[in-house]
């Protein structure tokens, strides 16, 4: 009988509610209950147990993952919150199905995010460990002198974070313009990167996680298309699960 049991913030990420960390902050706040009854973090629960949200009973009871590429406007947060941020990218996006982002793009930043009802995938592509490529493309105050290239690229201490930032690819576009490609995600990693250098970051666009890149209009989406998928799957391959999508050509937001 235990093999049957799964702990409550895994079954909400596998039936795709939301992603294991969202469910516990559902769980601390009391929104949660099984079986009539509120739990405590890292209840397991069998196939027979009720599994409510806000008196909602959730169940498994889709047939595809969603996989989609939006291109997040600034002033939207990556949450899905919508009682406490309206700002939020799940209202913008006001898609059909249930959906959560892969990780988060700043409020003041835009560019490419990824959102799906796929729990598993969530962990996979945000697990540190994998190295997993993203590559921004950055404006700041003032011109980019080659010892701001040097010492960004190199790896720089945050102290605020105590860490020290991995060696990236930072290249200079123009006299005000960078891409940078990293492989981990602190918080505000490229902001903070840049004051510590005492430059300020005027825009900053995400134009690629791993092998999506971006290529549709400020506040559109699309899904993934097969051979994205596909790539995306390889690139994934050490995970120990990987679901099949309902994939279909480009097609932006209506």
């Amino acid at each position: 009988m235990s093999e049957t049991l799964k702990r409550i913030n895994k079954y909400l990420s596998e039936v795709g509610y939301c992603s294991r960390r969202e469910a516990d902050k559902l769980i601390d706040a009391g929104r949660v209950t099984i079986n009539g009854v509120v739990p405590e973090m890292g209840t397991k629960i069998g196939p027979n147990d009720d599994v409510h949200v806000d008196g909602k009973l959730i169940k498994n009871t889709k047939d595809d993952f969603v996989y989609l590429a939006f291109n997040k406007p600034v002033g939207i947060v990556c949450t899905t919150d919508t009682r406490v941020e309206k700002d939020n990218i799940i209202d913008f996006i006001k898609y059909p199905k249930r959906i959560f982002p892969i990780g988060r793009l700043d409020k003041p930043s835009e560019g490419l995010i990824l959102l799906t009802d796929d729990g598993d995938i969530v962990n996979k592509i945000l697990r540190a460990s994998n190295n997993h490529e993203k590559e921004y493309i950055v404006t700041v105050d003032k011109p980019i002198s080659q010892t701001f290239i040097k010492r960004m690229s190199g790896g720089i201490y945050l102290k605020e974070l105590d860490r020290t930032t991995k060696k990236c690819d930072v290249n200079r576009i123009d006299s005000n313009t960078f891409s940078i490609i990293l492989t981990q995600g602190l918080n505000r990693q490229i902001r903070r990167m840049c004051e510590y250098l005492t430059y300020e970051v005027q825009t900053l666009k995400r134009v690629r996680i791993m092998n999506i890149s971006l290529d549709i209009p400020v506040g559109e989406y699309r899904e993934l298309t097969s051979e994205e998928f596909k790539e995306l799957s390889k690139l994934l391959e050490d995970s120990t699960k990987v679901y099949q999508s309902k994939l279909t050509s480009q097609k932006p937001k209506k």
